[in-house]
């Protein structure tokens, strides 16, 4: 019976590994047929890490997740099998992805620099953009869940950002990120601002975890912002 358990415990854990390597190559090769695979692998490895820094913060904050899965065109996510417990946690988790992802295409800046590399300037520029554009404050972008602990009408503000994204380059992701958004929009302007549709005590954080927050999220954003900005005047010279 041992040995049957460990089995379908090693099963299990392959059975995840298959699940993220299958869909990065998937998504490597679609990306490899516009892009290159030089810039294709790149790109995902960056993804990658990204999604990863939501993984390990969600399993030290004690949640079951999922594996990496990966969609051509459209990103990647990992599945929460477990709820946040409380908006600190939620907010927690949601601002180590674009975290690990800033760290990572710093990385990619540094070696870019170091190397005289126009291929990692290429891809340093785009993970910049990727975690800029996951800071939008609406959910389910990464920028909703950490601005939730500061407060749900939050969100409010990412209506017409996506709206002002949408007209300067129409996109199909961004008309299903604002479907998903929708209900998250309704909440954020009720009375309560979503609370009544959370476990009772869920948005109780004291200030002081509000504004560190606060300050977390538009110094990310600023500085994510900034490093873009800087990209792209290098690449277009």
């Amino acid at each position: 019976m041992g040995k049957l358990l460990a089995w379908l415990f090693a099963a299990g854990k392959l059975g995840k590994l298959l699940t993220t390597g299958g869909s990065m190559i998937v998504a490597m090769a679609a990306y490899a047929w516009i892009y290159g695979w030089r810039y294709a692998v790149g790109f995902v490895l960056l993804i990658f890490c990204h999604e990863m820094g939501h993984y390990l913060a969600a399993r030290q904050r004690g949640l079951e997740v999922g594996a990496p899965t990966f969609i051509p065109f459209v990103g990647a996510w990992i599945q929460l099998k477990k709820l946040p417990r409380d908006v600190h946690t939620e907010a927690y988790v949601g601002i180590a992805g674009p975290l690990t992802g800033t760290l990572s295409a710093l990385a990619c800046y540094w070696l870019a620099r170091t190397n005289d590399s126009e291929l990692l300037l290429a891809l340093a520029y785009s993970g910049f953009m990727i975690n800029l554009f996951n800071m939008i404050p609406v959910s389910p972008l990464d920028g909703g869940r950490i601005t939730a602990i500061v407060s749900p009408r939050v969100w409010l503000l990412g209506t017409p950002l996506l709206a002002a994204l949408f007209f300067y380059h129409p996109s199909p992701m961004l008309i299903l990120i604002a479907v998903l958004a929708f209900p998250q929009i309704k909440l954020a302007l009720r009375k309560d601002a979503g609370a009544s549709a959370m476990p009772s005590g869920y948005y109780d954080v004291p200030l002081n975890l509000r504004i560190n927050y606060a300050v977390y999220y538009f110094g990310l954003s600023a500085y994510l912002a900034v490093m873009a900005y800087d990209l792209h005047g290098m690449l277009s010279a």
